[in-house]
């Protein structure tokens, strides 16, 4: 993502998105310190190999969330650029999945299989939210056809397990490659301006930070306000890109006098200073779901207890004796002079 981070951030901070979905992000060991957002819980999958792609979804810290581990049985599913985040539904609603997926413009029928097949997992009697970059530019989503085989499979999908999708307008150069796909009605809305979940809930991560001032916000929202017009075709691209500019380096200007503050009076506030680089690694990892030999998967805390459990305890044979109790007087060993081990003077070689 380059130079474009902390504008995300505060755009993010700015609007209170509760999720963020966010695709060739070009990141790998060297951004792990940089790419937090306060109040968010950050979930990401680095291309591994080579440069490029990547995809990251952050998540406001009050929503319950973890990430899903799909286990590889082929090699084309490792190629699979996909990331899945389980959001806990509250009461008696149901879980929703969101996932993100990327797919190369050269990509092949068979990794094209291996994201199917991963859809299929994830959809088992839950709601789910697909969004990212598809590249499938020949489709007409008017009609519901294309012309390329890969294209036409991918609507088959689509119709086969009801999914909708939401964007009309094209994302890149008059095509349609980015897309927001639901199988739920109703679960997304604001399509053109906000692309994520309806959420009423608020909380404390919302809260905005001390270097987001009343004056960069004014600017965001200038920003925000040329790329409506942009779109709308009132204001050329140099326009837009001069406002990108404008408040990428205001938000360079915000943040730099707290950072110089920190490593300023670090012997002083040493709390303060590692509260920040703690929140900038700070990642959330729970136990994805894990899948039982009978083929079912299993979601559950408790159900995931259990087979952890079951799993461990199966290690142990039979044939293993119990541990016998362990005393203290057990543990004292006395050693004298003669007990001591020694060293003969021919074992010792240079």
């Amino acid at each position: 993502m380059g130079n474009k981070q902390k504008e995300v951030e505060a755009t993010a901070l700015l609007e209170s998105y509760d999720i963020v979905a966010i695709t060739e992000t070009w990141w790998d060991e060297s951004h792990d310190w940089s790419v937090a957002i306060e109040g968010y819980k950050l979930f990401r999958r680095d291309r591994q190999g080579r440069r490029g792609g990547g995809f990251a979804l952050y998540v406001k810290e009050w929503i319950e969330s973890e990430g899903m581990s799909l286990k590889a049985s082929l090699a084309s599913d490792e190629r699979v650029e996909s990331l899945w985040v389980r959001i806990k539904g509250q009461a008696n609603v149901r879980d929703t999945v969101v996932g993100v997926y990327y797919r190369p413009p050269d990509q092949d029928g068979e990794v094209d299989e291996a994201f199917y097949n991963q859809l299929q997992v994830t959809l088992q009697s839950q709601a789910l939210v697909l969004v990212g970059d598809f590249n499938h530019p020949d489709i007409c989503w008017r009609g519901y056809t294309a012309k390329h085989l890969q294209s036409r499979r991918f609507l088959q999908c689509i119709n086969d397990n009801f999914f909708t999708q939401l964007v009309e307008e094209p994302t890149r150069r008059g095509a349609l490659l980015d897309l927001v796909l639901t199988n739920k009605e109703g679960l997304v809305e604001d399509i053109k301006d906000e692309c994520i979940p309806k959420s009423k809930k608020s909380g404390k991560g919302s809260r905005r930070p001390a270097w987001l001032s009343r004056e960069l916000l004014k600017k965001l929202k200038w920003k925000k306000e040329v790329y409506t017009e942009w779109k709308k075709g009132l204001t050329a691209w140099k326009g837009y890109k001069n406002a990108i500019r404008v408040c990428r380096d205001e938000t360079r200007k915000a943040k730099a006098p707290l950072k110089l503050k920190l490593a300023r009076d670090v012997k002083v506030n040493k709390k303060g200073f590692f509260n920040y680089i703690g929140g900038k690694m700070k990642t959330k990892e729970n136990v994805g779901p894990l899948l039982k030999e009978s083929g079912t998967m299993v979601t559950e805390d408790a159900g995931k207890a259990e087979l952890l459990n079951a799993f461990f305890a199966s290690v142990f044979t039979a044939q293993a004796s119990p541990q016998e109790p362990w005393t203290l007087e057990e543990s004292v060993n006395v050693w004298t002079k003669e007990d001591l081990p020694l060293v003969e003077e021919d074992q010792v070689r240079e």
